[in-house]
């Protein structure tokens, strides 16, 4: 990457390929190499692997802080969350999305991955401006909230991890059982930790109401359909004969979430299994399964900003 046109600089954390000029300072940091113009502007050349918190005396409202950043999101989307986290990357600063390659199936999804990280994608050999031509906007923090559904394997997971990698705050809520005595189940929970930034703050509950109600930044809920099972389990309707106020119950509990995901200040992620589809369950158990599923869906899809479907990992924005 050429700087003003006077010296390169190699990748991050690398310094330059060519000695730069009086005015110009060059610094490899923990986060990447920092440029610092004469005219006092503020480049980071991100590196790919985010640090662990930095010390508090780095934690300066903005001390740190960058006109642009540059980052590889196809090596390390979740930079951007750690660099928000650190203060690096402010409301305004311009982060510019780099590294798009085969790994990413088209320059339209490319584009879409940015913009869910409020980042933009310059395209090759673009002149950019550091500070910039024209400011990016502020971002937007107020609560939003967004429902994944699709099919098993589909993706839905993948795709509602994507979207908050750019975030430096996340509660990732996880409804599912223990996975005690089941192995594929414990294999399935050990791979969605792995590929969580470290962080994710993960709270494994059935209380999905209390922990929305509580929550600050961003909340990724997975997923709605194991609430449910889950709930339906501790009301007792999946006893051969339901305890008597096992519906009214059940009620009570699903008018809780949805009034919670309605009123939760933090910006919201959940997903949700797509049930039915013209296939009838042999069982009575999963015929009330399904109906209740597909009602709660509908009823916080009805209470969200945005709803997407996802198939063969693909995603389609619901209008």
């Amino acid at each position: 990457m050429t700087v003003d046109d006077v010296f390169t600089l190699r990748d991050p954390g690398v310094g330059t390929a060519t000695p730069p000029p009086p005015g110009y300072s060059v610094t490899d940091t923990p986060y990447g190499t920092r440029v610092e113009g004469p005219d006092g502007g503020r480049l980071l050349y991100a590196a790919t692997k985010a640090p662990a918190d930095p010390p508090d005396d780095d934690r300066a409202p903005g001390a740190h802080e960058v006109d642009v950043a540059i980052v590889d999101v196809v090596a390390s989307p979740q930079t951007i969350g750690a660099l928000r986290r650190a203060g690096i990357v402010g409301v305004t600063t311009a982060v510019l999305a780099v590294g798009g390659d085969h790994r990413v199936h088209s320059p339209a999804e490319f584009e879409r991955r940015a913009r869910l990280w409020s980042a933009s994608s310059p395209s090759d050999g673009q002149e950019l401006h550091c500070p910039p031509a024209s400011w990016p906007t502020a971002r937007i923090r107020g609560p939003h909230r967004v429902l994944i559904t699709g099919g098993a394997r589909s993706g839905k997971s993948t795709e509602a991890e994507l979207r908050l990698l750019g975030e430096p705050e996340v509660t990732y809520l996880a409804t599912g059982p223990v996975a005690e005595g089941d192995d594929g189940w414990a294999r399935r929970v050990d791979l969605h930790q792995r590929r969580r930034p470290w962080w994710w703050n993960t709270e494994e509950t059935l209380e999905a109401a209390a922990v929305l109600e509580r929550a600050t930044g961003s909340v990724l809920f997975d997923c709605v359909g194991t609430w449910l099972a889950g709930m339906m389990e501790r009301c007792g309707m999946w006893q051969e004969t339901p305890p008597p106020e096992a519906e009214s119950v059940l009620d009570e509990r699903i008018g809780e979430l949805v009034a919670a995901w309605r009123r939760c200040s933090a910006r919201i992620v959940a997903v949700t299994n797509e049930v039915g589809s013209g296939v009838v369950p042999a069982t009575v158990s999963g015929g009330l399964f399904r109906d209740r599923l597909g009602r709660l869906n509908q009823r916080l899809a009805a209470e969200s900003e945005q709803v997407a479907l996802v198939t063969v990992g693909r995603v389609m924005e619901l209008p």
